[in-house]
Protein backbone atom coordinates (compact mmCIF):
# COMPACT_ATOMS: atom_id res chain seq x y z
CA UNK A 1 0.00 0.00 0.00
CA UNK A 2 1.40 3.47 -0.94
CA UNK A 3 1.93 5.70 1.65
CA UNK A 4 0.30 8.62 1.75
CA UNK A 5 1.98 12.09 0.73
CA UNK A 6 2.48 14.22 3.75
CA UNK A 7 1.18 17.86 2.76
CA UNK A 8 3.18 20.83 2.24
CA UNK A 9 2.61 24.71 2.13
CA UNK A 10 4.84 27.20 3.27
CA UNK A 11 4.11 27.98 6.76
CA UNK A 12 3.33 24.63 7.60
CA UNK A 13 4.46 23.36 11.19
CA UNK A 14 5.43 20.27 12.31
CA UNK A 15 6.01 17.82 15.02
CA UNK A 16 8.85 15.88 13.90
CA UNK A 17 10.11 13.04 15.69
CA UNK A 18 13.38 10.52 14.36
CA UNK A 19 13.76 7.61 16.00
CA UNK A 20 17.28 5.38 16.09
CA UNK A 21 16.76 2.17 14.13
CA UNK A 22 15.40 -0.89 16.25
CA UNK A 23 15.20 2.07 19.23
CA UNK A 24 19.06 2.16 19.02
CA UNK A 25 21.05 4.81 20.80
CA UNK A 26 22.20 7.10 18.77
CA UNK A 27 22.68 9.65 20.14
CA UNK A 28 23.91 8.92 23.94
CA UNK A 29 27.74 10.29 23.41
CA UNK A 30 27.95 14.37 23.62
CA UNK A 31 29.56 14.23 20.58
CA UNK A 32 26.70 12.14 18.56
CA UNK A 33 24.20 15.10 19.35
CA UNK A 34 26.62 17.73 18.89
CA UNK A 35 26.77 16.29 15.27
CA UNK A 36 23.05 16.25 14.83
CA UNK A 37 22.36 20.01 16.07
CA UNK A 38 25.31 21.02 13.54
CA UNK A 39 23.78 18.85 10.54
CA UNK A 40 20.56 20.14 11.76
CA UNK A 41 21.85 24.22 10.96
CA UNK A 42 23.60 23.43 7.70
CA UNK A 43 20.07 22.48 7.05
CA UNK A 44 18.44 25.38 8.10
CA UNK A 45 20.94 27.22 6.36
CA UNK A 46 20.24 25.71 3.20
CA UNK A 47 16.56 25.69 3.16
CA UNK A 48 15.22 28.71 5.30
CA UNK A 49 13.28 26.56 7.72
CA UNK A 50 12.20 28.07 11.10
CA UNK A 51 12.81 25.84 13.93
CA UNK A 52 10.88 26.68 17.41
CA UNK A 53 12.25 23.89 19.70
CA UNK A 54 13.90 20.39 19.33
CA UNK A 55 15.01 18.30 22.34
CA UNK A 56 17.77 15.19 21.54
CA UNK A 57 17.37 12.31 23.72
CA UNK A 58 19.57 9.06 23.64
CA UNK A 59 17.43 7.35 21.04
CA UNK A 60 15.18 9.69 19.35
CA UNK A 61 15.09 13.80 18.56
CA UNK A 62 12.55 15.93 18.88
CA UNK A 63 12.20 18.88 16.20
CA UNK A 64 9.41 21.51 16.03
CA UNK A 65 10.05 22.99 12.02
CA UNK A 66 8.04 25.37 10.05
CA UNK A 67 9.40 25.01 6.53
CA UNK A 68 9.04 27.44 3.75
CA UNK A 69 9.42 26.86 -0.07
CA UNK A 70 11.14 23.26 0.66
CA UNK A 71 8.89 20.56 1.50
CA UNK A 72 9.70 18.57 5.22
CA UNK A 73 10.45 15.44 3.24
CA UNK A 74 13.22 17.34 1.71
CA UNK A 75 14.97 18.99 4.44
CA UNK A 76 14.46 15.86 7.13
CA UNK A 77 15.91 13.75 3.58
CA UNK A 78 19.01 15.88 3.79
CA UNK A 79 19.60 16.12 7.66
CA UNK A 80 19.06 12.36 7.95
CA UNK A 81 21.74 11.04 4.96
CA UNK A 82 24.56 13.38 5.93
CA UNK A 83 24.08 12.77 10.14
CA UNK A 84 24.33 8.95 8.79
CA UNK A 85 27.18 9.26 6.70
CA UNK A 86 28.94 10.88 9.15
CA UNK A 87 27.83 8.34 11.69
CA UNK A 88 28.42 5.44 9.98
CA UNK A 89 31.68 7.04 8.94
CA UNK A 90 33.02 7.84 12.73
CA UNK A 91 31.67 4.62 14.06
CA UNK A 92 32.95 2.32 11.71
CA UNK A 93 29.62 0.89 10.53
CA UNK A 94 27.34 0.70 7.79
CA UNK A 95 23.20 0.14 7.69
CA UNK A 96 20.69 2.08 7.94
CA UNK A 97 21.14 4.92 11.87
CA UNK A 98 17.30 5.86 11.89
CA UNK A 99 14.15 4.16 11.29
CA UNK A 100 13.29 4.42 7.62
CA UNK A 101 9.99 6.94 8.25
CA UNK A 102 10.55 9.74 10.89
CA UNK A 103 7.16 10.78 12.38
CA UNK A 104 5.86 14.27 11.17
CA UNK A 105 2.75 15.77 12.66
CA UNK A 106 1.25 18.61 10.95
CA UNK A 107 0.32 21.16 13.43
CA UNK A 108 -2.04 23.89 14.03
CA UNK A 109 0.43 26.37 14.36
CA UNK A 110 -2.06 29.30 16.28
CA UNK A 111 -3.55 27.23 18.76
CA UNK A 112 -0.57 24.62 19.29
CA UNK A 113 2.89 25.73 19.31
CA UNK A 114 3.32 27.35 22.88
CA UNK A 115 1.95 23.87 23.98
CA UNK A 116 4.16 21.80 21.43
CA UNK A 117 7.40 23.84 23.03
CA UNK A 118 6.19 22.93 26.44
CA UNK A 119 5.67 19.15 25.42
CA UNK A 120 9.19 19.03 23.65
CA UNK A 121 10.59 20.64 26.87
CA UNK A 122 9.34 18.56 29.20
CA UNK A 123 10.36 15.48 27.44
CA UNK A 124 13.26 14.61 29.11
CA UNK A 125 11.74 15.30 32.39
CA UNK A 126 8.51 12.87 31.11
CA UNK A 127 11.31 9.94 30.78
CA UNK A 128 12.91 10.65 34.55
CA UNK A 129 16.24 12.11 33.43
CA UNK A 130 16.10 15.36 34.34
CA UNK A 131 13.71 17.06 37.47
CA UNK A 132 13.92 20.24 35.69
CA UNK A 133 13.64 21.58 32.42
CA UNK A 134 17.57 22.57 32.58
CA UNK A 135 18.57 19.69 30.14
CA UNK A 136 21.71 19.90 28.04
CA UNK A 137 20.45 18.89 24.62
CA UNK A 138 16.96 20.47 24.57
CA UNK A 139 16.46 24.31 23.60
CA UNK A 140 14.91 25.85 26.94
CA UNK A 141 18.00 27.29 27.50
CA UNK A 142 17.97 29.11 24.53
CA UNK A 143 14.69 30.73 25.21
CA UNK A 144 15.84 31.74 28.98
CA UNK A 145 19.16 33.10 27.72
CA UNK A 146 21.68 31.27 29.05
CA UNK A 147 22.93 29.96 26.12
CA UNK A 148 23.52 31.95 22.97
CA UNK A 149 22.25 29.66 19.49
CA UNK A 150 21.32 30.92 15.72
CA UNK A 151 20.05 27.71 15.31
CA UNK A 152 16.91 27.86 17.61
CA UNK A 153 14.05 30.77 16.31
CA UNK A 154 12.83 31.79 19.93
CA UNK A 155 13.04 35.39 19.79
CA UNK A 156 9.34 34.60 17.41
CA UNK A 157 8.03 32.76 19.94
CA UNK A 158 9.06 35.29 23.01
CA UNK A 159 7.50 38.06 21.19
CA UNK A 160 4.38 36.16 21.45
CA UNK A 161 4.12 36.73 24.93
CA UNK A 162 5.31 40.07 25.43
CA UNK A 163 7.41 42.93 23.93
CA UNK A 164 9.25 43.25 26.71
CA UNK A 165 12.10 40.70 26.54
CA UNK A 166 12.28 40.20 31.08
CA UNK A 167 8.63 40.27 30.89
CA UNK A 168 8.35 37.72 27.84
CA UNK A 169 11.10 35.39 29.60
CA UNK A 170 9.14 35.36 32.61
CA UNK A 171 5.87 34.39 31.17
CA UNK A 172 7.60 31.54 29.40
CA UNK A 173 9.12 30.28 31.99
CA UNK A 174 5.11 30.15 33.67
CA UNK A 175 4.35 28.18 30.72
CA UNK A 176 6.79 25.70 30.48
CA UNK A 177 6.30 24.69 34.33
CA UNK A 178 2.78 24.00 33.88
CA UNK A 179 1.57 20.11 33.51
CA UNK A 180 1.22 18.86 30.06
CA UNK A 181 -2.60 18.39 29.28
CA UNK A 182 -2.54 15.09 27.89
CA UNK A 183 -5.77 15.25 25.89
CA UNK A 184 -4.41 18.43 24.73
CA UNK A 185 -1.30 16.71 23.20
CA UNK A 186 -3.42 13.92 21.44
CA UNK A 187 -1.97 13.52 18.10
CA UNK A 188 -5.47 13.68 16.72
CA UNK A 189 -6.00 17.01 17.57
CA UNK A 190 -2.49 18.31 16.78
CA UNK A 191 -2.64 16.61 13.08
CA UNK A 192 -5.69 18.77 12.48
CA UNK A 193 -3.27 21.13 11.04
CA UNK A 194 -4.40 23.41 8.20
CA UNK A 195 -7.65 20.92 8.00
CA UNK A 196 -9.32 23.18 9.65
CA UNK A 197 -9.87 26.95 7.50
CA UNK A 198 -10.28 29.70 10.03
CA UNK A 199 -13.63 31.16 8.85
CA UNK A 200 -15.13 27.57 8.04
CA UNK A 201 -14.13 26.72 12.07
CA UNK A 202 -16.08 29.29 13.57
CA UNK A 203 -18.72 27.99 11.83
CA UNK A 204 -17.97 24.62 13.53
CA UNK A 205 -17.18 22.81 10.67
CA UNK A 206 -14.45 20.09 10.92
CA UNK A 207 -12.96 19.55 7.48
CA UNK A 208 -12.51 21.53 4.06
CA UNK A 209 -15.58 20.86 2.17
CA UNK A 210 -15.50 19.69 -1.53
CA UNK A 211 -16.83 22.87 -3.22
CA UNK A 212 -14.18 25.19 -1.09
CA UNK A 213 -11.55 23.20 -2.26
CA UNK A 214 -12.37 23.29 -5.98
CA UNK A 215 -12.93 26.94 -5.64
CA UNK A 216 -9.63 27.19 -4.23
CA UNK A 217 -7.78 25.19 -6.72
CA UNK A 218 -9.64 26.94 -9.72
CA UNK A 219 -8.51 30.17 -8.92
CA UNK A 220 -4.96 29.50 -8.35
CA UNK A 221 -4.79 27.21 -12.01
CA UNK A 222 -7.48 30.22 -13.68
CA UNK A 223 -9.92 27.38 -15.09
CA UNK A 224 -13.57 27.10 -14.42
CA UNK A 225 -14.60 24.11 -12.29
CA UNK A 226 -16.68 22.18 -14.93
CA UNK A 227 -13.08 22.08 -16.81
CA UNK A 228 -11.47 19.63 -13.71
CA UNK A 229 -13.96 16.25 -15.24
CA UNK A 230 -13.06 17.07 -18.86
CA UNK A 231 -11.29 14.54 -21.12
CA UNK A 232 -8.30 17.17 -22.02
CA UNK A 233 -4.38 16.61 -21.88
CA UNK A 234 -3.88 20.33 -21.09
CA UNK A 235 -1.58 20.45 -18.64
CA UNK A 236 -3.01 23.29 -16.58
CA UNK A 237 -6.12 21.01 -16.18
CA UNK A 238 -3.90 18.00 -15.62
CA UNK A 239 -2.03 20.03 -12.84
CA UNK A 240 -5.32 21.28 -11.62
CA UNK A 241 -6.90 17.87 -10.88
CA UNK A 242 -3.53 16.28 -9.34
CA UNK A 243 -3.39 18.93 -6.66
CA UNK A 244 -7.64 18.63 -6.43
CA UNK A 245 -7.38 14.84 -5.65
CA UNK A 246 -4.01 15.26 -3.72
CA UNK A 247 -5.71 18.04 -1.04
CA UNK A 248 -8.63 15.96 -0.81
CA UNK A 249 -7.86 13.03 0.28
CA UNK A 250 -5.66 15.30 3.06
CA UNK A 251 -8.57 17.90 3.79
CA UNK A 252 -11.29 15.23 3.39
CA UNK A 253 -12.76 11.92 4.29
CA UNK A 254 -13.39 11.23 0.91
CA UNK A 255 -12.32 7.64 -1.06
CA UNK A 256 -10.67 7.23 -4.41
CA UNK A 257 -13.76 5.60 -6.15
CA UNK A 258 -15.80 9.19 -4.86
CA UNK A 259 -12.70 10.84 -6.77
CA UNK A 260 -12.39 9.14 -9.73
CA UNK A 261 -16.10 9.71 -10.31
CA UNK A 262 -16.59 13.24 -9.84
CA UNK A 263 -13.30 13.59 -11.80
CA UNK A 264 -14.06 11.47 -14.61
CA UNK A 265 -11.15 9.04 -14.43
CA UNK A 266 -10.21 5.50 -13.43
CA UNK A 267 -9.87 4.79 -10.03
CA UNK A 268 -6.61 3.30 -11.02
CA UNK A 269 -5.71 6.76 -12.27
CA UNK A 270 -6.63 8.12 -9.12
CA UNK A 271 -4.35 5.81 -7.31
CA UNK A 272 -0.94 6.32 -9.15
CA UNK A 273 -1.68 10.03 -8.43
CA UNK A 274 -1.67 9.83 -5.06
CA UNK A 275 1.02 7.65 -4.89
CA UNK A 276 3.30 9.62 -7.06
CA UNK A 277 5.66 11.84 -4.78
CA UNK A 278 6.41 14.81 -6.83
CA UNK A 279 2.17 15.48 -7.16
CA UNK A 280 2.82 16.76 -3.50
CA UNK A 281 4.52 19.87 -4.77
CA UNK A 282 1.25 21.00 -6.88
CA UNK A 283 -0.15 21.74 -3.10
CA UNK A 284 2.84 23.91 -1.99
CA UNK A 285 1.54 26.99 -3.63
CA UNK A 286 -1.99 26.89 -3.22
CA UNK A 287 -2.99 28.19 0.25
CA UNK A 288 -6.10 26.42 1.48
Amino acid sequence: MARRQRVHYEGALYHVICRGNNREYVFDKEEDKKMYLKTILRYKEKYSFKLYAYCIMDNHAHLLIEVDRAPLSQIMQGIQQVFTMKYNKKHDRTGHVFEQRYKAILCNKDQYLLSLIRYIHQNPMEAGIVEKLDYEWSSHSIYIGTRASELVDHQYVLGILSEDINQAIKKYVELMEEEIDIEEMKEKELSKGIKQDRELGRQGNKELGHNYIIQKICEYYHIGPKELSKKTRKQKIVNARKAFIVCSKAFRDVSNKELAEALNLSESTVSNILSDESNKVLTAIIKL
